[in-house]
């Protein structure tokens, strides 16, 4: 059995190790998978800012590739006008709705470069600015046309009559505005003028296409020749008349914008020269010219002189914007390394135009912040390294960034760094996730050991228990044959009538009498406790004497005693009636007599005391011998089932052998078994000089429950 349990406990002992061992390792990768868990859901918010961005730029782009090539122009002809030139012979001209500002949303500074690499913008009615006939414009429109002839016209390749764009790698290599497009890929970002490597899986490229979308079909429109010829003529002639402060100022510009001014522009080649020559008072009396001053007709007249019917239809075909990064005063002040310009290419017919605008990076940035804003979550927030950069700020958000989502327009990156608001919260749940995993573990552990420790005591117990069985048994058997061999011996020799000697017979007739009560006190004992196990033992508590029912039973038990050469004592103190069992205290006191009479052979004084007295509890039987006496540590185990006290730790009497104790063990277990059914007690104490007093109390007044 003890191997058994050993194999067992080991077993229990290899799988609790196994399954803490699992549990760890499932622990770890929980904190690994919540890990991951938060980079999607950076990468998830990096993705809707991406979206957001791109719905924005497409919203803008798609507005702007949609934009008339005449906005680019201070003043334009309305192509909507065309049905109404057949019966009207003035054409009027529009301020262009460009010319109030120089930002609109993420464009800055609109501008048209013509083919001799003149440049053209909505902001004043000449491309050519001379001297005092300049009007006053602000600084900012100043700065941004030298900006334009200083940076975007040496970045341009032009034939005589033909502008295009250059590739844009090769630009950027030869004109140092930073690395090449094709070296902004994924992991890298963009830090001014240096790659920085990115974080592996912590960092991705998001590209926004938005603006660098050559792949886009070019638009093709058509307009009568009479506008387009009317609208170049726009750019060819310098103004006759420079206006005032008062006229040319931001104020009476911006009413022009507003307000739609008429100008004398011939239709045909012979009316172009009656025009001409009509008097001042003939033309403000048709319609007066706007404070510009005339309009020039040579363009007109050239068309006429070729022969060119000013009717027909002619193409214009628009290509999409494409990005041009060049370097400006300073690329370290611009995220991307350099001034983005986004330029469209217009032809009409034999005639090539740059329309375009720089790209707002403070509107762009903006943007992105306002969407980054709009997107975080609980715990996350973002930073722009290349903007605190280029604030001159330093910054170690690249290090401290929980994710970088790098977005690519195209042209650039912009590195957008989202972090953990808290960057121990992982570390938190994870360390609370171990301490109650290591709880779980703990009392798993506990309950393991506890269980292995009472499998091991039940196991002890089982094979003591076992072993007090075999002892129980052999017990009985010899508790059994040893009156039977004496009824068998004493019933032979009278049936063969080999006594002859009356004295002799009824002597043998008493031991037949006396072994057969043992016999009976044996089985009855065995039977009780039999009863007493399997709970179907009754008890009948009557009232009655204590002192007759035990005076009865040492009546009964004296001549057992003095065969055995004890001598018992009685003295019984007066007691009135008590509720008992009788069979059960006859079983009492028979048990602790025989118990006296067996573990007292040996000694020198054999004498058996039986006192009774009693109070208003409990009536007490106390059976005191001169044996040896029972050892404090046994004082429990002498009333356990199948125990047998061998005698020999104390009490011992020199010169004398220690007695070979028999029984069945039982007879101690069914006194306190009885007398806890009496509600009461047993307790056992020493005797003077030598011995042990047993001592039964019965209660006077019972329980309903008994």
């Amino acid at each position: 059995m003890y191997k058994r349990l050993v194999i067992l406990s080991l077993v229990v002992v290899a799988a609790v190790c196994g399954l803490g061992g699992l549990g760890y390792h499932a622990v770890a990768k929980w904190a690994q998978g919540l890990e991951g868990a938060r980079l999607g859901e950076f990468a998830e918010v990096a993705e809707q800012i991406r979206q957001d961005i791109k719905r924005k730029l497409d919203d803008f782009i798609e507005a702007e590739q949609q934009r008339r090539y005449t906005d680019y122009l201070y003043y334009y002809v309305p192509e909507n006008m065309a049905n109404a030139q057949q019966t009207q012979q003035q054409l009027p001209l529009l301020r262009s709705p460009l010319g109030g500002q120089l930002s609109n949303s993420f464009a800055y500074g609109y501008f048209q470069i013509e083919a001799d690499g003149s440049i053209v913008t909505p902001y004043y009615p000449n491309r050519l600015l001379q001297g005092n006939e300049s009007i006053a414009i602000t600084g900012d429109v100043q700065r941004h046309v030298a900006n334009i002839e200083d940076n975007v016209l040496p970045s341009i390749t032009r034939r005589p009559g033909v502008l295009r764009l250059p590739d844009q790698e090769t630009t950027q290599q030869a004109e140092g505005a930073g690395p090449p497009l094709s070296a902004l890929r994924d992991n890298q970002i963009l830090d001014g003028d240096t790659l920085v490597k990115g974080k592996g899986a912590r960092s991705k490229a998001y590209p926004i296409e938005s603006l660098n979308n050559e792949a886009q079909a070019p638009q093709v429109v058509t307009q009568q020749r009479l506008f387009i010829t009317s609208n170049r003529a726009q750019t060819a002639v310098p103004p006759a008349q420079p206006p005032t402060e008062t006229q040319g100022g931001p104020a009476q510009q911006a009413d022009l914008a507003d307000t739609q001014q008429a100008a004398l522009v011939p239709t045909q080649l012979g009316q172009a020269t009656q025009r001409a020559e009509t008097t001042q008072e003939q033309a403000q009396a048709a319609a007066a010219p706007p404070p510009q001053g005339r309009q020039d007709f040579s363009t007109i007249q050239a068309d006429l002189q070729q022969g060119k019917d000013l009717s027909e239809m002619v193409q214009i075909r628009i290509e999409p914007f494409v990005p041009l990064v060049v370097p400006g005063v300073n690329p370290r002040t611009s995220i991307f390394g350099g001034q983005v310009f986004l330029l469209r290419h217009v032809q009409i017919e034999d005639r090539h135009l740059l329309q375009g605008f720089q790209l707002d990076e403070h509107r762009l940035v903006t943007e992105v912040e306002e969407s980054a804003g709009r997107f975080m979550r609980d715990g996350m927030g973002f930073e722009l390294p290349q903007v605190r950069k280029v604030n001159g700020q330093t910054d170690d958000t690249e290090e401290r960034a929980a994710y970088t989502a790098i977005l690519d327009f195209g042209f650039g990156d912009l590195a957008l760094s989202l972090k953990e608001l808290d960057p121990a919260w992982i570390t938190k749940r994870s360390g609370e996730l171990h301490r109650v995993y290591f709880g779980i573990l703990a009392t798993v552990v506990a309950a393991v050991t506890l269980a292995l420790v009472s499998l091991w005591h039940n196991v002890r117990a089982q094979v003591r228990l076992a072993r007090k069985k075999d002892d129980f048994i052999s017990a009985v058997s010899h508790e059994l044959r040893t009156p039977l061999t004496s009824i068998r011996m004493y019933s032979e020799m009278l049936e063969k009538n080999w006594i002859k000697s009356q004295d002799k017979l009824a002597e043998y007739y008493r031991n037949m009498r006396q072994e057969s009560e043992r016999l009976s006190r044996l089985v009855e004992n065995v039977l009780d406790f039999a009863r007493l196990q399997k709970g179907r033992k009754r008890y009948a508590f009557r009232l009655g004497n204590l002192n007759d029912c035990v005076a009865e039973v040492v009546e009964m038990m004296r001549p057992y005693a003095e065969q055995r050469g004890f001598v018992i004592r009685t003295d019984f103190e007066p007691m009135g009636q008590t509720p008992f069992d009788k069979d059960a205290v006859t079983q009492i006191v028979v048990n602790l007599i025989d118990n006296a009479v067996k573990y007292a052979a040996c000694a020198a004084d054999k004498t058996i005391n039986v006192r009774t007295r009693g109070d208003d509890s409990f009536t007490v039987i106390e059976v005191e011998d001169r044996g040896p006496g029972v050892p404090h540590r046994q004082r429990r185990k002498v009333f356990e089932e199948f125990y047998r006290f061998e005698g020999k730790a104390t009490g011992k009497i020199e010169g004398q052998p220690q007695p070979q104790t028999t029984g069945t063990g039982l007879g101690l277990t069914l006194v306190k078994r009885f007398a806890e059914a009496h509600g009461g007690y047993v307790e056992i104490d020493s005797a003077h000089p030598t011995g042990a007093i047993f001592r039964v109390a019965l209660a006077t007044q019972l329980s309903p429950a008994l």
